[in-house]
């Protein structure tokens, strides 16, 4: 059953040696927030530091050293990211960045506090808030990297599942831990055997959660009233595990595919081991995204057709975060209008606007965002510095 969609949004962000800005505060209503300016005038950097709401290293993966501002401009290894917005749970204060210890030192990894109090895990902002992102960055997506892809739906899957997550980086974990057992010829078969355990467990969840997620964004396009100027997508995975799953025709059969991948690992480890590395598992998975309507492929299709196929599948996930979640999803669209005719533009803000969620958007033109009118809260940055427009 659907829940009633609670709007989300943020009414203050505060950012202090992040990327380009050594100080910067904005305040901001619950309407959406259009960011103009020339390329390099620091707009993405707005739309990554908001990234960090969620679990993971933002919207551009980048290391942390790389997103605190340098020491040649007055930083000096930290960064800090503060936000009160109203979310899953109502309104809250997140802080979020890189600090130094008792020792002067730069710590490890970013911290997270919610409300003022420490949290155990970066997780737990996914019940606060979730974000979807589109940037540049992504219209490769279909022709790219197979890893690429694969991160993609990731994305997508963690905004449904907040475990997800750190099943992913538990059992790449776990996979190198093989991958070095492997190579030491003095290894004890009870040690492979515990970590092949550890992941046939982990990677049977990682496959079904994938493959839920899969069948559940198929339905959500199904129940679409019309296509609209952004097409709708049939997504496949691929790997072995998945093919095993769809024979044995059972996608909440835990058991059975942790015991076909376990047996998996164990035959294969003279191969691995000769290959250097684990040739099976949820870490060669690929995303098949087909057009629907042509019934093409998404790399076949024309580069306006990919961008148009990539838009509708961020609306119908963010859809589908929203009448799971109870609460519309984030969305961060950097440079999103800046191929779109004035008709799809307007289209899409419309799609996005009927969400119900706040939405922020990045161009180099003012006259893009026309047609959002008073829905949009608009500002320009220049410089390091953003004034109302």
């Amino acid at each position: 059953m659907d829940h009633p969609i609670e709007e989300t949004f943020l009414t203050s962000l505060k950012l202090t040696n992040f990327r380009s800005y050594q100080s910067f505060a904005l305040k901001c209503d619950q309407r959406h927030v259009v960011l103009t300016g020339a390329n390099g005038a620091g707009k993405t950097n707005i739309l990554e530091a908001l990234s960090f709401l969620s679990p993971g290293r933002g919207m551009r993966r980048a290391a942390y050293d790389l997103v605190a501002r340098s020491a040649e401009r007055g930083g000096d290894g930290t960064f800090a990211i503060h936000t009160e917005l109203s979310g899953i749970s109502g309104p809250v204060s997140i802080g979020t960045g890189v600090q130094t210890g008792s020792n002067g030192l730069v710590e490890p990894g970013r911290k997270v506090r919610i409300n003022g109090a420490n949290a155990l895990t970066s997780e737990r902002l996914l019940d606060h808030a979730r974000l979807l992102w589109l940037t540049p960055a992504n219209d490769g997506l279909f022709t790219g990297a197979t890893a690429d892809r694969r991160r993609f739906l990731d994305r997508m899957v963690l905004a449904l599942d907040p475990l997800h997550g750190r099943r992913v980086t538990d059992f790449e974990k776990a996979m190198r831990s093989r991958n070095r057992l492997l190579e030491d010829p003095r290894c004890e078969p009870q040690w492979l055997e515990a970590v092949e355990l550890q992941m046939s467990e982990l990677g049977a969840a990682i496959v079904i959660a994938r493959l839920q997620f899969t069948s559940a964004l198929a339905a959500q396009f199904a129940t679409a009233e019309r296509a609209g100027p952004f097409p709708q997508a049939d997504l496949a995975l691929g790997g072995s595990l998945e093919a095993t799953v769809q024979a044995h025709g059972d996608v909440d059969d835990a058991g059975h595919l942790e015991d076909f991948y376990s047996k998996t690992l164990r035959d294969g480890r003279h191969k691995d081991r000769a290959a250097g590395r684990t040739l099976h598992g949820p870490h060669r998975t690929d995303l098949f995204v087909r057009h629907r309507a042509k019934d093409m492929p998404a790399a076949l299709c024309s580069t306006g057709e990919q961008k148009a196929l990539l838009i509708g599948l961020v609306l119908a996930h963010a859809r589908l975060v929203a009448h799971t979640t109870g609460a519309a999803p984030f969305l961060l669209l950097d440079e999103i209008a800046a191929h779109l005719d004035r008709e799809r533009r307007a289209s899409l803000f419309s799609l996005i606007d009927d969400l119900g969620g706040q939405a922020w958007l990045t161009g180099t033109d003012q006259s893009l965002f026309e047609a959002m009118g008073e829905r949009a809260q608009c500002f320009h940055v220049e410089e390091g510095v953003i004034t109302p427009v």
